[in-house]
């Protein structure tokens, strides 16, 4: 027991002598364990929006085009999260964009054209069969895709590139190349808008509630930390987190709130519920997002089963040597299946906020994201190699990457230029991928 006290007391005392020695930079980074690869990409987004204000007159950083901004990264956003899973065990899914327009399809088929004639017109139970009916086929065929990868050894490349083709030519023939249109009311606030949002009072609540769970997630790690005698983060470093995960947090809420709604739909408001108009307006504030608030907690979700569940240590495992994986016992066959499922299910959440914002299932939706999806988790610090990934990076690389699309509408930039900016924006991303793992080495 001597032994060990006195192997702990040196080991503090060497890392007291490590510490002393490093410049003051690399100490608060030690302290406060930020992830320097996350830090790096939120330093570029900053620099982006910043050069998007400056070169659009300060048309960029308005509250509305920022609330405009991440409800066009929800769908992505959300598929961007099972990516990362795909990605960390080495695979790849070309079809995502392809299974997302299928599955909104086959979700506007059911509200506008079948559940009618059984429900009526807008029964409250439409949309919830709709969305359910949308998960299931999304799941089925994420789970067939991905037992040809796992049982008949086709490579995902060419299994998710068949699929591509297949989903989307079959959303074609679902209608035979019609639109359908519109989508069923309690459906369409998936989409957000003026209605598919909370408001400014529920948006505070929501951002209490948020910042009260990163204080009580600090605090309960610092106890596990403790119960288990892992060294633990100086005072000052959690007090540093805790401040900043709220500031954060309680300013985007700040921002969201300050986006109102425009005069003709707050004057047709006011009328409807019998409110004088005043002389200067109705503000009435957006808030939060409904279609937001969903990629939001599909994150949380994810970040749950990657980092606490079994099945997310698996997922890691086979990525980094999917043949210690199989000599550890991990059935790394049904693995891939149920990777897979899952991103069928999260194709298909994105395809009811795409469809619900759209207000239309089209033949053409989801063309192109399985770009944006991969781009996404890549730059958000994905290795093609395999076996590294985070849920936070994938989101914010989707941001990255609606924000640099939104500049460049801001800017009046052709859609065939903005496709070359984000096909260079990927080779850069996994260039420096490989400088950062060679480095790491």
């Amino acid at each position: 027991m001597a032994d060990i006290t006195q192997g702990k007391t040196q080991g503090a005392q060497a890392n007291r002598a490590r510490t002393a020695d490093e410049n003051p930079v690399k100490r608060f980074f030690r302290a406060t364990e930020i992830d320097t690869r996350l830090l790096g990409m939120v330093g570029a987004l900053v620099i982006i929006w910043v050069g998007f204000q400056i070169m659009t007159g300060g048309l960029f950083l308005t509250p509305r085009n920022l609330w405009n901004l991440t409800v066009q990264t929800s769908s992505v956003a959300v598929m961007a999260t099972g990516m990362v899973l795909i990605i960390v065990t080495r695979n790849i899914d070309l079809s995502v964009g392809s299974v997302l327009g299928f599955c909104g399809m086959v979700m506007g088929v059911m509200q506008v054209k079948f559940l009618p004639q059984f429900l009526g017109l807008e029964h409250p139970a439409i949309w919830i069969i709709t969305l359910l009916s949308g998960i299931a086929v999304g799941a089925a065929i994420g789970a067939l895709q991905g037992s040809i990868i796992a049982f008949l050894n086709v490579p995902a490349f060419i299994v998710t590139l068949g699929g591509l083709l297949v989903w989307r030519g079959a959303t074609w023939f679902v209608t035979s190349g019609q639109t359908v249109a519109p989508m069923n009311a309690t459906f369409r606030l998936m989409g957000g808008g003026t209605e598919g949002s909370i408001g400014a009072t529920a948006s505070w609540i929501v951002g209490i509630l948020a910042c009260i769970a990163i204080v009580g997630a600090i605090l309960n790690s610092r106890k596990q930390r403790k119960r288990f005698g892992f060294p633990l983060r100086p005072v000052w470093a959690e007090y540093f987190l805790s401040i900043l995960g709220c500031v954060l947090v309680l300013g985007a809420i700040s921002v969201a709130n300050h986006y109102y709604w425009p005069t003709n739909i707050a004057r047709k408001f006011a009328d409807a519920n019998g409110i004088a108009w005043p002389d200067g307006g109705l503000q009435i504030s957006h808030g939060i997002a409904i279609p937001v608030l969903v990629a939001i907690a599909v994150g949380i979700v994810m970040t749950f089963i990657a980092t606490r569940l079994r099945f997310g240590r698996y997922v890691f495992a086979l990525g980094g040597n999917p043949e210690a994986a199989e000599l550890a016992g991990i059935k790394t066959r049904w693995v891939t299946v149920k990777i897979f499922t899952l991103m069928g299910i999260l194709c298909a959440i994105a395809a009811a906020i795409s469809t619900a914002r759209l207000n239309a299932a089209t033949n053409a939706q989801g063309e192109l994201d399985e770009l944006y999806t991969i781009a996404a988790a890549v730059i958000g610090g994905t290795s093609l190699a395999g076996g590294v990934g985070t849920i936070a990076g994938a989101m914010i690389g989707a941001l990255v990457m609606q924000s640099l699309q939104s500049g460049m509408v801001l800017l009046g930039i052709d859609s065939p230029f903005q496709r070359i900016v984000v096909g260079v924006v990927l080779v850069v991303a996994v260039w420096l991928d490989t400088i950062y793992r060679a480095r790491a080495k």
